[in-house]
């Protein structure tokens, strides 16, 4: 069974940086496209970037010019450099890998922003 699984998270201030990482066990397939979304409370879950194993990036608007998405294909790893955090940060992280038409999920690393 494919499982991911997050670290990372943690509180921190505005401003501060945290680094999340994302590794895929029980698996040798080659994931197309990993990446991360994030759920605020009481707000629906939203994209924040994506890595193709080629190493293509895309960010969400909020995610660009402050987070850094990267990834260890030896390694089925995903990680999400995050860096000038602002309290609107505060959410579970949530890591994915896509293969072919099926997405696999973490279980989520909250991440909490104090002003």
């Amino acid at each position: 069974q494919v499982q991911l699984v997050e670290s990372g998270g943690d509180l921190v201030q505005a401003g501060g940086s945290l680094k999340l990482s994302c590794v895929v066990s029980n698996s040798r397939l080659s994931f197309s496209t990993m990446g991360w979304y994030r759920q605020a409370p009481d707000k629906q879950r939203e994209w924040v970037a994506s890595i193709r194993t080629s190493g293509i990036t895309t960010y969400a608007d909020s995610a660009k010019g402050r987070f850094t998405i990267s990834r260890d294909n030896a390694k089925n790893a995903v990680y999400l450099q995050m860096s000038s955090l602002k309290p609107e940060d505060t959410a579970v992280y949530y890591c994915y890998a896509r293969y072919g038409l099926q997405d696999y999920w973490g279980q989520g690393t909250q991440v909490t922003v104090s002003s």
